[in-house]
């Protein structure tokens, strides 16, 4: 058996707002005790540091959890979001924004030209699908590590 780790990520909640009663009860019994709520323009979201042997196991786990309570909750989304800027590519790679910047242009050598934004296409901060840049860093021998690839992938299919 694989040793746990501690992942984190974000679980936004529906059906529920700041004045639901008993939300924080029922979340802790439900087992969240390892989450933070939190409260932003109406919206609720749980910041978890889940310790599971893996990132999928932990947010299928807290899933089950949430929606387990008997107020009618149901997840959302999970974050880290799929969609991306070019700074927050830079941000999850702890890469400076001007080498982001220079594979979008495609002004580094790379075996495959840099995936092509999917919304705000007109706009100055474009958004790029994370797994697709991600498969595209794997690809390209950026990056090495596969689990990256494959969390990015399981975070866009529970979105849809």
């Amino acid at each position: 058996m694989k040793t746990p780790n501690v992942f984190q990520f974000t679980l936004i909640l529906k059906n529920v707002d700041e004045q639901t009663p008993m939300l924080e009860d029922s979340l802790y019994e439900a087992g969240c005790d390892d989450a933070l709520i939190n409260f932003r323009s109406g919206t609720v979201y749980l910041d978890f540091d889940r310790e599971a042997s893996s990132f999928k196991e932990a947010v299928m786990s807290a899933i089950k959890q949430v929606e387990s309570t008997l107020l009618g909750i149901t997840v959302a989304g999970v974050a880290p979001e799929n969609l991306v800027t070019e700074s927050e590519v830079a941000k999850r790679l702890s890469m400076k924004r001007q080498a982001v910047s220079l594979w979008i242009k495609g002004q580094r050598r790379t075996a495959t030209p840099f995936p092509s934004p999917k919304l705000k296409l007109a706009s100055k901060s474009p958004l790029w699908k994370w797994s697709e840049v991600v498969e595209w860093l794997y690809g390209n021998r950026i990056i090495q590590q596969q689990d990256i690839v494959e969390n990015a992938v399981f975070i866009e299919d529970i979105g849809e």
